[in-house]
């Protein structure tokens, strides 16, 4: 049985105080029964930096995007040759996590669409598929995609917080969603209640680690092995058994980046 955290920023740990190194990091998660990783990058200049630190460990995979709250007038002509060659490298299965952020930086919205933009007709070329981060903006992000023909190489919307008529729009668009620690939270209802409609079959789980850390470690500094309670939750308010939703959120993951996991 495998269970996989689909989307985590293990550069972003404390490697200080809390974790001795990454190895550190995946022995505890391994213990948990997590056996598999997806270390979402979040802008070009910090990307190889993290790709070293994860390249030892063959079970991390690797994706490499623009995240929207880090596109500024500074930085909108990226490389776009650049995020191809890191796009390239092996075990970087997707472009991620990029997408629309309008509760954290609205005030970058149109920057925002033109890096979005430009990340669609990478992925579109390369035939990656998409993780989608999307606050406050989900349906100008499936939009976009609509628009752009980005259907074809699938995506994931990561960390879902949005209500089901959004999760129905986005399993329209063929999309899968993935969920974190958020569904654990009392007052994520809304959360909740979408999780109850997206099929187990159209589903991921995930930390986004070192943030969100579900129940019962709410508050801590969140970290891969901690994903094994999201997905009891979710197995739980499914009323499936927890291997299961294991299985399943595995397999889908697998579908979905075109990996085999081992």
């Amino acid at each position: 049985m495998f269970l996989v955290d689909s989307h985590c920023h293990i550069d972003s740990l404390d490697f200080t105080d809390i974790h001795q190194d990454v190895k550190d990091v995946l022995t505890k998660a391994h213990l948990a029964g997590v056996t598999h990783f997806l270390c979402a990058g979040t802008e070009l200049e910090t990307f190889e930096q993290m790709y070293n630190m994860i390249a030892p460990f063959e079970e991390v995979f690797a994706a490499c995007a623009m995240h929207p709250e880090n596109v500024n007038a500074q930085n909108i002509n990226w490389s776009e040759k650049q995020m191809k060659t890191y796009l390239q490298m092996p075990r970087v299965i997707a472009l991620g996590e990029t997408g629309l952020d309008y509760i954290c930086t609205p005030e970058t919205k149109d920057l925002q669409k033109k890096s979005f933009e430009r990340q669609i007709a990478i992925a579109n070329e390369l035939q990656k598929p998409l993780i989608i981060h999307a606050r406050g903006a989900i349906y100008d992000c499936i939009d976009m995609i609509y628009a752009l023909e980005a259907r074809d190489n699938g995506g994931v919307m990561h960390c879902f917080c949005d209500d089901i008529d959004a999760a129905r729009k986005a399993l329209d668009l063929g999309y899968y969603i993935s969920f974190s620690g958020i569904v654990t939270f009392k007052n994520a209802k809304n959360v909740q209640e979408s999780c109850k409609y997206v099929p187990v079959d159209r589903m991921l789980v995930e930390t986004d680690c070192p943030y969100l850390a579900p129940v019962p470690k709410r508050g801590k500094p969140n970290e891969p092995a901690f994903v094994s309670y999201t997905a009891k939750f979710i197995a739980d308010l499914k009323g499936i058994s927890y291997d299961e939703l294991c299985t399943k959120t595995s397999k889908n993951f697998e579908e979905l980046f075109k990996v085999t996991l081992k």
